[in-house]
């Protein structure tokens, strides 16, 4: 508790309760507060303040002396858009950042029903497939010690609570106002997802199929580093474990996260971001991951992995406009497969690639209301075997292309439902369209 602000506000809330009871004075007691300088001068109130409006400033007064005495947490002021994106967070997930002390608690989930069409790109008839999943229930919390640490956590509950997980835990040392450093279980800082997943945040239903197979969101790792401002330049650079080769599959990297449970630290990789923010509502940036994955499990292979991508967001008039590309490499990927054992069109790709551009126009933009409504468009290119190891195959199904059109409607900024239908083909013609319906909330 901060005893010379209680001094002090106790000082003043006597002197205002003294001129509502019609006493006035120009200086203070002959007995001052204890701690405070002899003979200082309290200003002469204005006399032409009303009694109530007197009374209504000594209960502000009044309230403020509780709330300190009983050690109760401050509010600070609420984050821009700006600051929580260089803190790489999700509104919610920055609520911490705006305590001035002590506990935060907020959240966010998730549920969506999905039904897959009854017949592939072909014609084949396939069957019906629907089913609806509660996909997340999230908790963060956090505390601030004071204005230089901090901690924030993200718990996880996916699928009903069949699943429960640790998304981030971390402490912030901020060393000055433009850089911190930050240590713990870390969210990998790629992309427009990864960081941002909070479902009023992003568009559509489902996450982009890139932002899951080439940069694995949601995807965290154990390790630490800085995260900073110069200018209108954000920055994020983490040491983190690196990923686990054994679990790759013609599918991606993916099952190669590790998620800090017990991971294997033998090879550790660099993860980082730069983004650019002219104006407000607009950024544009690098992201990129490098590192060994073997992890020290098969004979003189290293397993190096780099992803690279580059990304940007547009918000302005109403308009929304997301673009990013992604492209992995692997160092040793013949070797990898030989030691998997994996044949043929089910071998780890040399390289992948993917990428998609969105566009959403919010139809309410220029009415005086909070509401949105936004239909958006995705065109999205994907393929995990863009190049294979010499004596392996391409699967032509990974070779995708998906064209996703929908409609989301924001009755309040933290509660979101959407609707969207998605055509998906590939070069094998086995692509399943799917309608989906996702309801979303966060505070």
């Amino acid at each position: 508790m901060d005893l010379s602000r209680v001094r002090r506000t106790v000082a003043v809330a006597a002197f205002v309760s003294s001129v509502a009871s019609g006493v006035s004075f120009a200086q203070t007691p002959d007995q001052p507060v204890s701690g405070e300088p002899q003979g200082q001068a309290v200003p002469t109130p204005d006399p032409q303040l009303s009694p109530e409006e007197l009374k209504r400033r000594l209960d502000v007064l009044a309230a403020e002396v509780e709330r300190l005495r009983s050690g109760e947490t401050g509010v600070g002021e609420k984050l821009t858009q700006e600051q929580r994106q260089a803190l790489g967070l999700g509104p919610s997930a920055a609520s911490v950042y705006e305590r001035t002390t002590g506990v935060s608690f907020a959240g966010y989930g998730e549920m969506l029903f999905e039904r897959r069409a009854s017949a592939i790109e072909s014609g084949a008839h396939v069957g019906t497939d629907a089913r609806i999943d509660l996909l997340r229930a999230i908790l963060y919390t956090g505390y601030r010690f004071n204005d230089r640490f901090l901690f924030n956590s993200e718990i996880e509950f996916e699928h009903g609570g069949e699943e429960v997980a640790v998304e981030f835990a971390y402490l912030d040392f901020q060393i000055n106002r433009h850089l911190s450093v930050r240590g713990g279980m870390l969210l990998v800082p790629l992309g427009l997802v990864n960081e941002y997943h909070e479902p009023n945040v992003f568009i559509g239903t489902r996450r982009p199929e890139t932002e899951r197979r080439i940069i694995p969101s949601t995807w965290h790792e154990n390790g630490a580093g800085l995260v900073g401002t110069a200018g209108p330049v954000t920055f994020r650079a983490y040491a983190i474990n690196g990923l686990n080769a054994q679990r790759f599959t013609a599918d991606g990297i993916r099952s190669g996260r590790q998620g800090g449970a017990e991971a294997i630290a033998n090879d550790w990789a660099f993860a980082g971001r730069a983004d650019v923010a002219p104006v407000p509502g607009v950024f544009a940036g690098v992201g990129l991951y490098q590192g060994n994955s073997g992890q020290g499990q098969f004979d003189r292979t290293k397993v190096g992995t780099t992803i690279i991508e580059v990304h940007g967001q547009a918000q302005i008039r109403g308009f929304d406009i997301r673009g990013l590309f992604a492209h992995a490499s692997l160092d040793g990927a013949g070797e990898l497969n030989a030691a998997l054992d994996l044949a043929g069109p089910a071998a780890v790709g040399d390289t992948m690639a993917g990428g998609y551009g969105q566009l959403a126009y919010n139809v309410l933009s220029q009415r005086a209301t909070r509401m949105s409504l936004a239909p958006f468009y995705r065109f999205e290119r994907l393929n995990t075997q863009q190049a294979v190891p010499a004596g392996y195959t391409a699967d032509p199904s990974r070779d995708q292309t998906m064209h996703v059109l929908g409609v989301e409607l924001k009755p309040i900024g933290n509660i979101v439902v959407k609707a969207d239908y998605q055509i998906t083909s590939n070069k094998a013609r086995t692509g399943r369209d799917q309608f989906s319906v996702a309801l979303g909330y966060a505070f």
